[in-house]
């Protein structure tokens, strides 16, 4: 085997090592809590939103609306 075609044998296999091993890294996560504190974004009660204007008996009313459309005992009737 020539020197040349050893060298590039030598260098794909580094190659593909490095590439084999630079997948086992782990890409650090974004901390939303730290020391008690939330820093995420807030979130709302699903009937504070412009649809049900704070409205949570409307809202819990849409939510059962919704259920019965969805049940097919309901719908075979």
């Amino acid at each position: 085997m020539s020197s040349r075609l050893k060298s590039i044998t030598l260098v794909a296999l580094a190659g593909s090592a490095l590439l084999g091993l630079s997948a086992c890294s782990e890409v650090p996560q974004v901390t939303v809590y730290e020391q008690g504190q939330y820093r995420g974004k807030s979130d709302t009660r699903p009937w504070e939103g412009t649809e049900f204007n704070g409205d949570r008996a409307a809202w819990e009313q849409a939510l059962k609306q919704r259920a019965r459309g969805q049940s097919e005992y309901n719908r075979i009737q």
